[in-house]
């Protein structure tokens, strides 16, 4: 029993580890980690490796596989151990039994073909390209989403209430931090979802992770045939039922001496609170559960595959949205954009739509916060996934940080030098939105923050008019940002569907006849 002991609180120490650690890359407000840090705190984490590993391969994309491994030898330690949103569930559990609000747990009715549903319907949308029900539905996405949503908000605001008053003391180890990335969809999905693993949480502990995560359900059916077990000792029980109510996932049925290891999260709490040591954590030979498994055949198969073939029409993207749907006022042209603008690195529009899983990490590391929870710029098959929202900010021409976090591949790394080549979009001039036309007026803000010089002035009417050269324009969508026109800019970017390559500005060389012999000329 004391080694039991032992083990839980290891394991209650290594998932807090990993807890804060992920929670710290969504966090990270100074940009300090690196990108080795991203992937070793994410390599475990199992749909994006999956997808990643799919994607572009390799032993770095395998963490996936070392997870199915570590489930076929001990079960479920993933959901109690490594996934974010388990150590979530089980934080809220700890604090609603220290409050009261929640007394015990209770043996809770299985689902299986509710969760085997869910399981299959979202591997066939992902087979057919889809990554809707991964979005809504994967554990790492949605804690992304909520630590980027509703934690780190609070984190700025406490970091920037703390800057303000030690430099009130002339103090200036903390400094203000700009929060740019409030997306109404995104913080009420947030709201929503966290609402609703908190209800699940008090009042039947795991049950999300055995009813509706699609990566329990995988990782129960292979915890069936897991090498060690946790198993009663039917000589050793005497029925007190501590275990049962120490069981979050509430797999435990006294009455047959029997635990359903498939939803069991190997917490250890059932082993740990049996003061009889009727309750073990062994290699299982499998004899013990024989004849109840030739007693008990699988009658859900068939609800599995019937209900395997439904919903799976809504899983589709619908097409895309060409009109800007922030842009609600009527101004001269409201100009027409084909496609949406997706992050350098991303390929193209479909490379990057299959892939991203909405986890929001891209969102969260963007020093810029260009990046922004789409609506249904994508279709609605790519709801809350990262946009670039020019109007919000623009893309700094340097800076690959997307790249490097993104744990998919849905935005794979570039150097600092392809970056300033890859066009991710062409920019477009409205004359008739300018205000030089418009009110007869200089401005040219837009040549002034193009990185390149693809937008330049040229002479109009005794003035300077934008002039663009698509050639070498990246889509950054600095001259976006900066165009003072409001709601509909006088130039925008409309995105490539497949990334291209843009040519090098062309770099004028000056003309220096100084003399370094003579005396310095004042």
């Amino acid at each position: 029993m004391r080694k039991f002991v032992v083990l839980k609180k290891i394991r209650v120490i290594i998932s807090l580890i990993f807890f804060f650690l992920t929670i710290g890359l969504f966090l990270d407000i100074s940009g300090l980690l690196p990108e080795k840090f991203y992937d070793s705190v994410l390599y475990l984490q199992f749909f994006p490796s999956l997808i990643k590993f799919v994607s572009i391969g390799g032993l770095a994309a395998a963490g996936f596989i070392f997870v199915l491994i570590l489930t076929l030898f001990f079960g479920r330690i993933y959901c109690s151990t490594i996934c974010p949103l388990g150590t979530l569930q089980d934080i809220i559990i700890f604090f609603s039994k220290k409050f009261k609000i929640t007394k015990k747990f209770t043996k809770t009715k299985t689902y299986n073909w509710l969760k085997y549903s869910i399981l299959a319907v979202t591997i066939i949308a992902f087979l057919s390209g889809s990554v809707l029900l991964i979005n809504l539905l994967d554990p790492f996405s949605n804690f992304g989403k909520i630590s980027t949503n509703l934690f780190r908000p609070v984190y700025v605001g406490l970091n920037n209430f703390l800057a303000l008053s030690l430099q009130k003391f002339d103090s200036y180890y903390l400094h203000p931090v700009h929060y740019r990335s409030f997306n109404l969809l995104a913080f009420f999905y947030s709201v929503f979802f966290l609402g609703v693993i908190i209800l699940m949480s008090l009042k039947k502990g795991r049950i999300f992770c055995n009813t509706i995560c699609p990566v329990g359900a995988l990782l129960g059916l292979v915890s069936k045939f897991s090498f060690f077990k946790i198993i009663i000792n039917k000589d050793l029980c005497n029925s007190c039922q501590r275990c049962v109510v120490s069981c979050k996932a509430g797999c435990i049925d006294v009455v047959k001496q029997k635990i359903n290891f498939s939803e069991c999260v190997g917490c250890l709490n059932c082993i740990v609170s049996c003061p009889s040591n009727g309750i073990n954590f062994s290699f299982s030979s499998q004899k013990g559960n024989k004849k109840e498994n030739e007693k008990k055949p699988d009658l859900q198969k068939r609800k599995f595959l019937k209900n395997s073939m439904m919903l799976t029409l809504g899983v589709s993207a619908l097409p895309i949205n060409k009109n800007d749907l922030q842009n609600l006022k009527l101004t001269q042209n409201p100009g027409q954009k084909n496609h949406p603008v997706t992050p350098p690195g991303s390929v193209s529009f479909k490379h990057f739509t299959k892939l991203c899983i909405a986890c929001h990490l891209c969102i969260s590391a963007c020093p810029t916060q260009v990046l922004q929870a789409s609506f249904l710029e994508y279709g609605f098959g790519g709801i809350m996934q990262p946009r670039m929202d020019f109007h919000n900010e623009y893309c700094n021409f340097e800076c690959t940080v997307c790249g490097e976090v993104c744990p998919t591949g849905a935005i794979l790394p570039l150097d600092a030098e392809k970056k300033k080549t890859t066009q991710i979009g062409k920019v477009i001039f409205i004359k008739q939105n300018c205000i030089v036309e418009t009110e007869g007026t200089d401005c040219g803000a837009c040549s002034e923050h193009c990185p390149t010089k693809a937008v330049k002035m040229a002479p109009y009417k005794g003035l300077f008019l934008p002039e663009v050269n698509t050639e070498i324009c990246i889509g950054c969508g600095a001259c976006e940002f900066a165009c003072p026109v409001v709601p509909y800019k006088a130039i925008y970017v409309d995105g490539n569907p497949v990334h291209k390559t843009a040519q090098k500005p062309e770099v004028k060389k000056i003309d220096d006849d100084f003399d370094s012999d003579e005396d310095f000329p004042f």
